[in-house]
């Protein structure tokens, strides 16, 4: 009887868990939701990636190196000094990256972008949210540049009260254009090799979509070719934002690059290229491991 008793357990167990997995069922979130999600993914990476950031910032303003633009923030202000600006940094991820990052999913699905599409349509989708958040996230940028690039010791108070003072509500979106440009271009190339390279690793290896080592291998290809597209757009950008509040120094976009070009040659746009990819690496795969635990929890369908 009891030999006779464990077949029957086991198919018991076994018809449990079938009904079980069959039960858990996962839904697309909405367009709101996966923002949630996303803005939620993306301030809790920040917190580890802004110090990496910090110093990139500022190997763009000096053109110093690794070692002296990290030492001499040590000397300034202590290790703490690599979190200077890091409120800003908080509402631009709640902002810019809860469009870009969360609402990518349901705008590739509104374009019929799916998982199978090409990957052009995928590059489309990002663009589209990167573009928009970007609008959304500027002020935010602008101001956690000036932070970033701050040795005076003003505090954050002093930092929006004189941008406002000098240059009015415009002030807040100052390098906006190249800004859109650029959250196009990273983001088109961060969701989309990430989306179709999350396509080709399940192909290839036979892990699922869902599967943790299919997100970070996803995650770490995007990081590098975000770097490489970005760079330039990066730098312009951070040059564009850093100008003083009582003056400008660059006439736009196109006076920016030329003048950039012209001191330092083309290689120059390509500057901070590796603290930029070791921001990037460990922030994009930090954001996209997150926001899949973040829908997976939640019980929506990942990207």
């Amino acid at each position: 009887a009891a030999i006779t008793f464990i077949p029957l357990l086991h198919n018991n167990i076994e018809s449990t868990l079938q009904i079980n997995t069959m039960s858990v069922t996962t839904r697309k979130p909405t367009l709101f939701e996966s923002m949630a999600c996303g803005g939620a993914a993306a301030a809790f990476a920040v917190n580890f990636t802004h110090p990496i950031e910090l110093v990139k910032t500022r190997m763009q303003v000096s053109g110093g190196g690794l070692g002296a633009t990290i030492s001499g923030v040590v000397k300034e202000g202590g290790v703490t000094a690599f979190w200077k600006g890091l409120p800003f940094g908080w509402g631009r991820e709640l902002s810019y990256t809860s469009v870009k990052l969360g609402a990518y999913a349901p705008v590739r699905n509104a374009i019929g972008a799916g998982p199978d599409a090409g990957i052009g349509m995928k590059f489309l989708a990002g663009a589209l949210t990167g573009g928009f958040g970007s609008i959304l996230g500027n002020p935010f940028d602008v101001l956690k540049t000036l932070a970033q690039t701050n040795t005076t010791g003003a505090g954050l108070g002093s930092l929006v009260g004189d941008l406002y003072r000098d240059q009015g509500i415009g002030g807040f979106y100052r390098g906006v254009e190249v800004n859109i440009m650029r959250a196009c271009v990273l983001n088109a190339t961060k969701m989309g090799v990430y989306d179709a390279t999350k396509g080709l690793v399940t192909e290839q290896t036979g892990w699922g979509r869902k599967d943790v080592k299919t997100s970070f291998t996803a995650a770490f290809v995007a990081g590098f070719f975000m770097t490489v597209t970005v760079s330039p757009w990066d730098m312009i950008r951070t040059k564009l934002m850093n100008q003083p509040t009582d003056k400008k120094l660059y006439d736009g976009f196109a006076d920016c690059a030329a003048k950039t070009v012209k001191e330092g040659g083309v290689l120059s746009l390509w500057r901070g290229f590796i603290p930029i990819w070791a921001r990037f690496a460990p922030q994009a795969t930090l954001q996209l491991l997150t926001i899949e635990v973040i829908y997976n929890q939640m019980g929506y369908s990942g990207i």
